[in-house]
């Protein structure tokens, strides 16, 4: 896969960008997190009994497109907990309030406020990520990155572990919510564990990718991933140096999302394949 690139992105600062999705990534982290601290209830299920959304999920996502929408009045928005806003900017945010909501409701510390912008159509497949930041209010880091110039945690930039092999690679994963689902996710976990030093399943995509990004994992794929999973966390990481793909060489999209270093990438890809 190559680098989604900028250059015929709509005129933007990117750094004036960046600043933005940060203030407001960091500030829905901090009201989620004191959500969290006064109690979780769940409000609905979506597309199974155990997908769950809180009211902090609304919330948190209500909250972020205000603060979009008083900023930027032009862009669209595409959140998990809401309808597509159509901008007419031909920049897009994209936004998971609470990536990891099993995690948050069960107060384990694997979860993530998620915001991305992107140029260009809303589908992974198309569109051309500007800027991304991904925040752990459980561990206070706060991951980001812009198209070109490189990926931080905090002051730290960001390096992908390189010339991993298969055999000796620490691979992210995580399941979805339907029994049909986690049936194929599981089989495909029986050929590719045998392969690989271990597997770790921390149940946030955005902060598997962030931890890739970190050189926390070598690799990470996942199958039934929405494009507010990855948004942020798929540009961190390729700013980082991963390479980040889906099925067949394509791009990444809710079908599959491989990412790892270079020298990885392509052997994760063709154990995953032969799997599946």
């Amino acid at each position: 896969m190559t680098e989604h690139e900028a250059s015929d992105a709509p005129d933007v600062d990117l750094a004036e960008l960046l600043a933005l999705v940060r203030e407001i990534a960091v500030q829905a982290a901090e009201f989620a997190a004191e959500a969290r601290r006064a109690g979780v209830e769940i409000a609905a299920t979506k597309s199974t009994p155990t997908d769950v959304v809180t009211a902090t999920d609304r919330e948190t996502e209500a909250l972020i497109r205000a603060r979009i929408l008083e900023a930027r009045p032009d862009d669209g928005i595409l959140g998990e907990e809401d309808s597509m806003l159509i901008g007419t900017s031909g920049l897009t945010w994209v936004v998971d309030p609470i990536d990891g909501t099993v995690n948050f409701l069960y107060g384990l510390p694997g979860w993530a406020v998620s915001v991305a912008v992107v140029a260009g159509p809303p589908e992974p497949s198309s569109w051309r990520a500007l800027a991304g930041v991904v925040v752990n209010p459980s561990t206070g880091e706060v991951f980001e990155a812009t198209a070109g110039g490189g990926a931080r945690l905090g002051e730290r930039s960001l390096q992908v572990n390189e010339a991993v092999p298969l055999g000796r690679a620490l691979i992210g994963t995580g399941f979805g919510y339907s029994a049909e689902r986690r049936r194929e996710q599981a089989e495909v976990l029986l050929e590719v564990l045998p392969q690989v030093r271990d597997i770790r399943r921390a149940g946030s995509a955005a902060v598997d990718l962030c931890a890739l990004a970190a050189g926390r994992l070598d690799g990470f794929y996942e199958q039934g991933l929405n494009p507010w999973d990855h948004a942020a966390g798929a540009l961190i990481a390729r700013e980082a140096g991963a390479l980040v793909g889906g099925p067949r060489g394509g791009s990444e999209s809710d079908e599959l999302v491989v990412a790892a270093g270079p020298g990885l990438y392509e052997e994760l890809s063709g154990a995953i394949a032969a799997a599946r």
